[in-house]
């Protein structure tokens, strides 16, 4: 069995964040998305890895390499344009052949791994296995329609009136059956060949296409509030560590990993929290649900429930929270007088301040 991972999306909906980099390298406890689907697929058992990239390529390619450090091999599959999930399996083909696979969107988040999942569609002798889950707003998913039974009958992409609550989450299995439903479908309103169009025309096929729902933990990391969820479910299971420095004067609350090179001077740390290699934290406050990341520095700050990239600067701000920070960013206080917010925001950016 093989696997295909999505990095390719443009990430429209964390902008400007995603002018500069790729969504799916964006950091979870410190660790990027993207990890943990690789391991996720590694820990089943899947060695075999194609990853479809895009504009962001490159970024990609350094950060994974071809796979070794993951105990996997990595095949590069660029996409020209993102042409929808169907697209990517057209382009894969050569990679795949005629092994089973398992598709995973490079920006999903799926807490317990997927090794149940490929066990379950191996005995079942399925064409494809969908997983599904419940969402408030099922118009930015696919959704499945099911039967009485439980069986599929029906799939729709973004409907603007849902008939159902199941969102189809980002990790599928496949058969090589797949490969003939992405050539004969045809694009849909959007321009893209939809994955659920080659799903539905594998149904209308008379395949056999398993639906599985998900009862535990999942997300589109792809807005600012999911990744910050995404932050806190796995900072919840942190083991406490401190690899860094920390002074006396420092007092610590709850699980709290320091990494190597950092320094942590006259601080509060309320946990669960990570600290990253060679930040320098002083007369901070960090809260709970809070990632810091590589080579930072806190000085006179208050900040929790927020993801702050590496090489960033936080200086006599207080408070902020809820809030993600991106690499290389300077974030300082204002002169006193005369009382006003200067500002320096690029395009597509969200910024709340108080009267």
């Amino acid at each position: 069995m093989k696997a295909l991972i999505l990095a390719g999306g443009r990430g429209t909906r964390l902008r400007p964040l995603t002018h500069t980099s790729a969504k799916q390298l964006f950091p979870v406890a410190n660790k990027p998305v993207l990890f943990y689907g690789i391991e996720a697929i590694r820990d089943a058992g899947i060695t075999e890895i194609g990853v479809v990239i895009g504009d962001t390529g490159a970024e990609v390619r350094a950060a994974l390499g071809d796979g070794t450090r993951f105990g996997v091999r990595i095949t590069y599959l660029p996409q020209d344009a993102p042409l929808g999930l169907a697209h990517c399996v057209l382009i894969a083909r050569d990679f795949l052949g005629d092994d089973d696979f398992v598709m995973y969107l490079g920006d999903n988040f799926l807490v317990g791994g997927i090794g149940e999942l490929v066990g379950s569609f191996r005995a079942g002798d399925y064409t494809a296995q969908i997983l599904l889950t419940p969402v408030d707003d099922p118009r930015s998913y696919g959704v499945a329609v099911l039967g009485r039974s439980g069986e599929i009958v029906g799939l729709e992409e973004k409907p603007e009136a849902p008939t159902s609550d199941l969102a189809i989450v980002g990790v599928y299995m496949f058969s090589p059956a797949i490969h003939e439903a992405v050539r004969a479908i045809a694009p849909s309103a959007r321009g893209e060949l939809e994955i659920t169009d080659a799903i539905q025309w594998l149904l209308d096929a008379g395949h056999r296409v398993h639906s599985h729902l998900v009862t535990g933990y999942w997300k589109d990391t792809g807005q600012v509030q999911d990744m910050l969820e995404c932050n806190r479910i796995v900072l919840e299971s942190t083991t406490p560590r401190i690899d860094g420095t920390v002074d006396d004067r420092t007092e610590i609350t709850g699980p709290v990993v320091i990494e190597a090179g950092a320094v942590v001077e006259d601080c509060v740390l309320r946990g669960p929290l990570i600290i990253g290699a060679d930040s320098k934290i002083v007369r901070s406050y960090i809260g709970p649900f809070t990632s810091i990341g590589d080579s930072c520095t806190l000085e006179d700050a208050e900040i929790e429930y927020s993801i702050m990239f590496g090489c960033s600067t936080i200086r006599g701000v207080s408070r902020i929270e809820a809030s993600l920070i991106g690499k290389d960013v300077e974030v300082t206080q204002a002169p006193r007088t005369p009382n006003t917010h200067q500002l320096v925001i690029g395009d597509q950016c969200t910024v709340r301040l108080r009267p």
